[in-house]
């Protein structure tokens, strides 16, 4: 009935989360240089929007590896929090 298996759909699962993290860490290393450059910045709501859509452990991965935004609460509990609810949300549906 559906053309692709269970199987198939976890793979493009993995492989999309694989990207939005790369993506989301590169977003953070990005803005930290340009912060350090004083050009313009990569808006703080679209860094929380890449790690809502999935991008969480990657953004949590480019936060300490670039010490950006660590000392910004927002980044600091909103991120693991997204990340941990994004975890228990996995969970729940497999």
């Amino acid at each position: 009935m559906f053309k692709y298996s269970i199987t198939d759909v976890g793979l493009y699962v993995l492989i999309y989360l694989l990207i939005i993290n790369v993506i989301s860490c590169g977003l953070f290393a990005w803005d930290k240089r340009r912060s350090q450059q004083g050009a313009w910045r990569i808006r703080e709501s679209d860094l929380l929007l890449f790690a809502i859509i999935g991008g969480s452990l990657g953004g949590l991965m480019g936060m300490y590896a670039f010490h950006h935004k660590t000392h910004h609460i927002k980044f600091k509990v909103g991120i693991p929090l997204i990340l941990l609810l994004q975890v228990i949300l996995a969970f729940y549906l497999v």
